[in-house]
């Protein structure tokens, strides 16, 4: 039976639920590519075991020592393993309601870390351990392995150490992206960040930003400061990749490194568009001011930004939401993701019917597969179902 929340009525012979919503007329199915899975230690305990000192010894934040809690709870209900482990610990257990209950093709695995830390070593010893554990975990062993590709995590704030970590990895093949947090201090547009996008462009790999669990030193989510609830924190959250962007086109990081590629991992898509007017109203008239850019805002974001579709985002299932989805090319930027196996576990059965068939592939896979140089014909033919 389905073991994780179905808003469709799932019953005990309903296991595949999802997997027939994807069936097209003609019996062929339009493939899935999750782009972000949450994966974590099993517990702090392995995840201590796993430092070298003399960072075992230090004082850590636990992963969900954070302000803003979920009302219902972080995670979806029968997420944790059969022993109690964390949820999104298990790699069996995440591949079976990934690839077999939820009609996944290939998962994009992202470790989720302890946030902004004062110490840039120790956090880069951190998510060193994190890397690890997902590489010889999730990628090098078990029954889903070669449907799982992974995300080295980096600290920003540690370029030499950061770089350093980019070219250990850089050679897997299931390694597709660079994971970095949404909650940092300065604006990744800046020059101090410029060696580590060289790094990424050198590497092949894009860059996701995602926002971090654990709480760390990083500045207020909203520009006026802490919100009191839950709901207002997740309402407004994801938008500071907007200041994030526009510093990045301001500053001429596309126009430096052209063949970067980003990831906004945590949604907001949705508030591109009207951003994007905006700046390209001031973009041709300032020109002098940014020499360095001299093409509209809007031009740098395609082939170089991409979202990860949100829970919250866009006008929903409406009559209009295929034109929506047309308005600043977002239909090409645009990726699913679960965000498994946190509460929102975004659902590819609830993509808006509205949406074109063209729309429909890129948003369920195409972009990803495009993206990350998936191969998704070889995986679905490979008998792994």
């Amino acid at each position: 039976m389905c073991l994780l929340p179905c808003r469709h009525g799932c019953g005990p012979n309903d296991r595949e639920w999802e997997l027939q919503l994807l069936d097209l007329p003609d019996g062929t199915r339009i493939p899935l590519i999750d782009a972000s899975v949450h994966i974590f230690f099993r517990s702090n305990r392995e995840f201590r075991n796993a430092l070298r000192e003399p960072y075992r010894s230090r004082g850590i934040p636990d992963v969900e020592m954070d302000w803003y809690g979920a009302p219902g709870g972080e995670y979806a209900p029968g997420t944790e393993g059969p022993n109690g482990e964390y949820p999104g610990s298990e790699p069996d257990v995440v591949g079976e309601h990934l690839f077999l209950e939820r009609g996944v093709d290939v998962a994009v695995l992202h470790p989720m870390t302890r946030g902004v830390l004062p110490d840039r070593h120790l956090t880069s010893a951190i998510l060193a351990a994190h890397n690890e554990m997902m590489v010889s975990n999730w990628l090098e062993s078990g029954r889903y392995a070669e449907r799982f590709r992974g995300t080295i995590r980096v600290c920003p704030d540690d370029i030499s150490g950061a770089i350093r970590e980019i070219r250990r990895w850089q050679g897997n093949p299931q390694i597709v992206q660079i994971g970095i947090p949404l909650q940092s201090r300065e604006l990744y547009g800046k020059p101090q960040f410029w060696p580590l996008w060289e790094a990424a462009e050198e590497a092949g790999l894009p860059v996701a930003v995602h926002i971090e669990t654990g709480s760390g030193v990083e500045n207020p989510p909203t520009p006026s400061g802490h919100p009191r609830t839950y709901e207002q924190y997740a309402s407004f959250m994801a938008l500071n990749y907007i200041y994030h962007l526009m510093n990045m086109i301001a500053e001429g990081v596309f126009e430096r490194f052209p063949r970067l590629r980003w990831v906004w991992a945590d949604g907001a898509a949705d508030m591109l568009t009207p951003f994007m007017w905006r700046m390209d109203t001031f973009g041709r008239p300032h020109l002098e001011q940014t020499p360095w850019a001299p093409q509209m805002p809007s031009a740098y974001l395609p082939e170089h930004v991409y979202f990860v579709q949100g829970a919250m985002d866009g006008p929903g299932d409406v009559e209009y939401a295929g034109e929506w989805f047309g308005f600043t090319g977002k239909e090409n930027m645009v990726m699913f993701g679960s965000s498994y196996p946190h509460w929102q576990l975004g659902e590819a059965a609830k993509v808006p019917s509205a949406l074109s068939g063209e729309q429909r592939e890129k948003l369920l896979w195409r972009n990803a597969a495009g993206l990350y140089g998936i191969d998704i014909d070889t995986i679905t033919t490979a008998g792994v179902r």
